[in-house]
């Protein structure tokens, strides 16, 4: 089996990686990236991309049928991954998030792959209110990264068939320790606080709901949609992935953070105005239709593994969102050092990476 994995330089994309060479060890995995964050290595005892048999460098608004022939199965993470970097590269975010997104898996199905896996978002359901949001629920995106989300799921569901299942993975915010770390989420930002000053501050009334998973439990629930067997039914399948039990609210992952770290406080700032990004969801499908592959770490183990890591790294920065733990950080020096252009595309003497770009790196 030949896997393509898109993004896989990111934060996700090592784990990803790791547990697919652990349950297809005989598989082909290839990666395919920009190289935007290659060098943002986070107390990595080797290289991530060293369990892939190869590793593509290149724009995925321009790949071609050459990276896709003999691919199996698709793992798309590529993406303007967050909601600073949607609001400041709209523009991209469409273009690289939906546009690219529709053009790959088009073309990914008219290269003979069998499946596509697709990272979307639980940010899909925007502002709710009530019950937890189920797969059948009204969509109500909100910021560009998740419209862009909505948008690709729309196009993607008129692609599945017998022959090419399509999994839409609508995960929950993202946390735990990677080989890539990011601090601009939720609970890794407030972890960091925690270590760096002793106090968290919350921008916010503390009262928005936010669902978790770690970065782990999310390569679990891509192996599993490698390997569902679809029906008729659910040739698409738009999923929740997650757990029930990780339903959040903002000031409570606070408490959980000051609770395994002695000596931190926190603050909520009940003057904000209201956050309309807060959803609750509802695991249930997920649950039922992958149980081998249901998430397996806690919140308190998910804080001590990030403390662990963190203080291995003897990360004291108090100034940490204005460091290069930040992707919209990264992305904003690339561009101030000349290496990408306002398009976020590497500039043509800018960059080593640019004499590679295409070829492939194998071990």
């Amino acid at each position: 089996m030949r896997i393509l994995i898109t993004g896989n330089m990111g934060y996700v994309g090592p784990g990803v990686v790791s547990q697919l060479r652990a349950s297809y060890p005989d598989a082909e995995l290839i990666g395919y990236d920009m190289a935007y964050f290659a060098a943002c290595l986070t107390n990595a005892e080797f290289l991530p991309e060293s369990k892939l048999d190869a590793q593509l460098f290149g724009n995925i608004k321009s790949i071609s049928y050459k990276e896709l022939k003999g691919v199996d199965v698709v793992v798309h993470l590529a993406a303007i991954s967050n909601d600073p970097m949607g609001k400041k590269y709209e523009d991209i975010t469409l273009d690289v998030n939906f546009k690219a997104s529709a053009r790959l898996a088009k073309m990914t199905k008219e290269a003979g792959a069998r499946a596509f896996v697709f990272a979307s978002s639980c940010s899909v359901y925007g502002a709710t209110e009530g019950v937890a949001k189920t797969e059948d629920s009204a969509v109500g995106p909100l910021t560009a990264y998740a419209k862009s989300k909505v948008m690709t799921e729309e196009s993607l569901s008129e692609l599945a068939d017998e022959d090419f299942t399509i999994t839409a993975l609508r995960f929950a915010t993202a946390c735990g320790m990677s080989e890539r770390l990011r601090l601009d989420l939720v609970l890794n930002d407030f972890v960091a606080a925690a270590l760096a000053t002793g106090n968290i501050e919350i921008l916010s009334d503390g009262t928005p709901w936010r669902p978790l998973i770690h970065v782990k439990d999310m390569a679990r629930a891509i192996e599993w949609a490698i390997s569902r067997e679809p029906k008729h039914i659910d040739y698409f399948l738009a999923i929740n992935a997650g757990s029930n039990d990780w339903n959040f609210q903002v000031h409570q992952l606070a408490s959980a953070v000051a609770e395994a770290i002695p000596g931190t406080s926190y603050t909520c700032n009940e003057l904000a105005p209201a956050d309309n990004r807060s959803y609750r969801v509802s695991f249930d499908l997920y649950k039922s239709l992958a149980p081998q592959h249901q998430p397996l770490y806690t919140l308190r183990e998910t804080i001590l593994e990030l403390q662990e890591g963190l203080v291995s790294m003897n990360f004291k920065n108090s100034n940490f969102r204005n460091s290069s733990f930040m992707r919209l950080q990264v992305l904003t020096q690339l561009q101030e050092n000349n290496y990408i252009n306002t398009n976020l595309e590497w500039n043509h003497s800018a960059s080593s990476l640019k004499s590679i770009t295409h070829d492939f790196y194998r071990n």
